[in-house]
């Protein structure tokens, strides 16, 4: 296996990590249980990955990060959003 297949797996998995969650909240709403620390961290560090690869020209790179910042931000999003149904639900 090359060092090309392996970062094109690694990015894949990564870049798609998300979306099963990003999906199950849309659909319940439900956010008490994720922190607010998670996806906003993943964010931050996902968004910095992308200035790194666009630093280093390295298309790869920031083609990787860019599904798993949209799904964190959302997922921050939303957690702000349904969190306060959570505590005052009804």
């Amino acid at each position: 296996m090359t060092p090309t297949t392996v970062g094109l797996v690694a990015g894949t998995l990564t870049s798609l990590a998300s979306i099963p969650q990003v999906i199950k909240t849309l659909k319940t709403r439900h956010v008490r249980d994720i922190s607010i620390w998670q996806p906003l961290l993943l964010a931050f560090g996902v968004a910095l990955w992308m200035v790194y690869g666009v630093l280093i020209n390295d298309f790869p790179v920031i083609v990787a990060n860019i599904t798993p910042l949209i799904c964190n931000v959302i997922l921050t999003v939303m957690k702000i959003r349904y969190g306060k149904e959570d505590l005052y639900p009804g």
